[in-house]
């Protein structure tokens, strides 16, 4: 029985290893899928930044000149002395802005107290805002009955200064 099982075990062979057939080497295919998905990286990366191309901030004066068109549109809408209360806002943070003045922690008379100090401006501006905002304190404080065309002269007069004095073209 022993050399039945002999002549058996003779018959059977050990199992072969693995036959390698391949034509390109491992290490290669790896090779080329980190330089594929670099390279794809890459190109996403580039895509995401140029698609986030930083905006830059608007400066003040752009600012200023926005919303003083936005309230130009509004000008037949709002009394006068709405109308005044807004430009006020709108010129004094302009100031607060631009110039480092506190403007709008500052009464009329406080504020062009200290824009005579101020070398930022020359003497038409100061005129023109100190015209500005005593138009403005006639319509708010004394209840001066103050017409469309009053609210449009503020306006003129607040593009003109936020523009460095040139003329208003509304």
């Amino acid at each position: 029985m022993l050399s039945l099982s002999l002549v058996a075990a003779e018959e059977f062979h050990d199992i072969a290893p693995p036959v390698d057939y391949s034509l390109i080497p491992p290490w290669l295919v790896f090779v080329i899928a980190f330089a594929v998905l670099s390279l794809l990286g890459l190109v996403v990366w580039l895509v995401a930044k140029r698609r986030k191309a930083p905006v830059p901030p608007k400066l003040p004066r752009e600012i200023t000149l926005e919303e003083l068109e936005r309230i130009s549109r509004e000008i037949e809408k709002m009394s006068p002395y709405q109308f005044s209360i807004r430009a006020s806002d709108i010129l004094r943070k302009y100031v607060t802005q631009q110039y480092g003045l506190p403007a709008t922690r500052q009464t009329s008379i406080e504020f062009l107290t200290a824009l005579a100090k101020a070398s930022a401006f020359s003497t038409d501006e100061k005129s023109l805002l100190e015209d500005f905002l005593n138009r403005c304190d006639l319509i708010k404080f004394a209840r001066y009955e103050a017409t469309t065309s009053d609210s449009e002269l503020l306006l003129q007069e607040a593009i003109r200064f936020v523009k460095g004095g040139q003329l208003a073209t509304v």
